[in-house]
C-alpha cells in the first residue's frame, strides 16, 4: 500500500488540489511540505495531534516537514472571532513558546541534519513594506473572490475586521516565501483552511509561474460533530505539566464508543490490518479498544514508561487492580475539617469532584460515589485525617476521581 493510499484508508484526507501530482510527490519522498502553528501558548494540544501524526507519517516516507510558527501573527494578536482580540505577544514570549513547541514536536519529528525545519514567519512578515505588499501581492487577489470563501462568509455575519480580511493574504505569502526559501511545494492544514491554502498556490503560480499543491486534513470531530481535545476544564495539552500523562491517558480512555475506532485509525501507527479486525468489536471489546487507543497515544506523547504508569493507575478505577500513585491528587487540610473530621459531602466539595454540597448529596444518594472501590450512599459517612494517611481513591461517576491525602 502506498503512503497516499494509507492516508485515504485512515480517513485523513479531506481535499486535495491535484491528486495525481500529490501522490507522485509524497509516495516518492519528493515533498517539502509545511504546516502552520500559532505560538499563542507554551504547549501544543490535542488539536495539533493530527498534524503532528501526519508530519511523522510523511517524514517516515522520506518527505521533508517544515513546522511554520506564526510569529508574525503573534506580534499583532490573532483575531478570536469575538469583539475582543487575543493579547499581543512579545518577541521573547513567542521565542519561548517556539522552543517549547520544538521540544514537543521532536517526539514526532526528526529535526537532525536538516531532515525537518522549524521556521518563523516573523522573519519575512516583519520586514514587509505595506506599499510593496499592496503592489506586489495585493494585486493578485480579487476581493469579490475572497468574499466567497467560507471562512469569510462566516465572519461577515458577525462582522469582519480588516485584520481578519488580510489573513488569507498573509498565509498565502507564507507559502510563497517558503517556496522561494526552501523549495516548499506543498501545504497541509485543517479542512477549515482550504480557501487560504488555495490563495497560496495561486500566488505562487501568478508570481513565479510554478505549481504548488495543497491538501487538507480531516478535522478530528466526535460523533456529535464537535472538535475533540476539549474538556470542561479546558484543552488537553501535550505538556505533562499542563495535562498529566494520567489525565491525557484518561481523556482517550473515555472517548465515546462511536469514536474509538475512528481515533485508532486516524491517530495511531498500528497496522491497518490489525485495526480492521477491531471493526466488529462491540460491548466490552470496545473498552479494550479504548485502552489500546489511550496507551498508544500516551506512549507517542509521553513515552512508554509513562503510558504504562497511566494504564496501571486507570485500571485501579475500572477493574480494581493496579497502582493509584499516578492518578490526579487532592489534598485535604485542617481548614476542611469540622470537629476533627470531614463527611463525604465535604470530601467531594473540597477535592473539586462536586461543585456544591447539594450536588454531592445528590450524587451520593444516587449511588454515584465510591471510596477505595466501595460505594458510599450514607451522606453522614465521615473520615478523620488518619483515614487518609495512605491516601484514598475517591470516585464520582465513571470519569471523575482522585487520590485524596491529608496535609496537617
Amino acid at each position: 500500500m502506498t503512503l497516499y493510499d494509507e492516508l485515504v484508508a485512515r480517513g485523513l484526507i479531506a481535499q486535495v488540489t491535484d491528486e495525481e501530482e500529490i501522490k507522485e510527490l509524497i509516495n516518492n519522498g519528493k515533498a517539502t511540505f509545511y504546516i502552520g502553528f500559532d505560538p499563542t501558548a507554551d504547549s501544543l494540544h490535542v488539536g495539533h495531534f493530527m498534524a503532528l501524526c501526519l508530519m511523522k507519517r510523511l517524514q517516515m516516507a522520506g518527505n521533508r516537514p517544515i513546522a511554520l510558527i506564526g510569529g508574525g501573527t503573534g506580534m499583532i494578536g490573532d483575531p478570536s472571532g469575538r469583539t475582543d482580540m487575543r493579547q499581543m505577544m512579545t518577541p521573547e514570549t513567542i521565542q519561548h513558546n517556539c522552543d517549547c513547541f520544538k521540544e514537543q514536536m521532536s517526539k514526532f519529528i526528526d529535526f537532525s541534519d536538516g531532515k525537518a525545519l522549524m521556521v518563523n514567519n516573523a522573519d519575512w512578515l516583519m520586514d514587509l513594506n505595506y506599499i510593496d505588499v499592496l503592489r506586489e501581492v495585493g494585486a493578485h487577489f480579487s476581493v469579490n473572490r475572497m468574499l466567497t470563501a467560507e471562512c469569510y462568509k462566516q465572519r461577515m455575519e458577525k462582522g469582519l475586521s480588516f485584520l481578519e480580511f488580510n489573513y488569507m493574504i498573509m498565509q498565502s505569502y507564507d507559502f510563497y516565501a517558503l517556496y522561494q526559501k526552501y523549495g516548499c511545494n506543498m501545504q497541509f492544514g485543517g479542512d477549515d483552511q482550504w480557501s487560504n491554502m488555495l490563495g497560496g498556490t495561486e500566488l505562487i503560480r501568478r508570481k513565479l509561474g510554478k505549481d504548488a499543491y495543497a491538501m487538507t486534513i480531516t478535522l478530528l470531530l466526535n460523533s456529535e460533530g464537535k472538535k475533540m481535545g476539549k474538556t470542561q476544564s479546558g484543552a488537553v495539552w501535550l505538556d505533562p505539566n499542563k495535562t498529566s500523562p494520567f489525565d491525557f491517558y484518561q481523556y482517550w480512555r473515555n472517548v465515546a464508543d462511536a469514536d474509538v475506532l475512528k481515533c485508532i485509525r486516524m491517530l495511531t501507527f498500528l497496522p491497518l490490518e490489525e485495526i480492521d479486525k477491531m471493526d466488529s468489536w462491540e460491548g466490552s471489546q470496545l473498552n479494550q479498544a479504548k485502552e489500546i487507543l489511550a496507551f498508544e497515544l500516551t506512549k507517542l506523547v509521553h513515552g512508554e514508561e509513562e503510558a504504562k504508569k497511566a494504564q496501571d493507575s486507570s485500571r485501579t478505577l475500572f477493574s480494581g487492580g493496579g497502582n493509584a500513585e499516578n492518578m490526579p491528587t487532592a489534598v485535604l487540610k485542617e481548614s476542611d475539617l469540622r470537629d476533627g473530621s470531614i463527611d463525604i459531602l465535604g470530601v467531594l466539595v473540597a477535592t473539586g469532584l462536586c461543585a456544591s454540597r447539594s450536588e454531592a448529596r445528590r450524587n451520593t444518594e444516587q449511588g454515584g460515589v465510591s471510596v477505595d472501590g466501595e460505594k458510599v450512599q450514607d451522606i453522614h459517612t465521615s473520615y478523620t485525617p488518619q483515614d487518609f494517611a495512605e491516601g484514598k481513591v475517591v470516585k464520582r461517576g465513571k470519569k471523575k476521581f482522585c487520590k485524596v491525602t491529608f496535609e496537617s
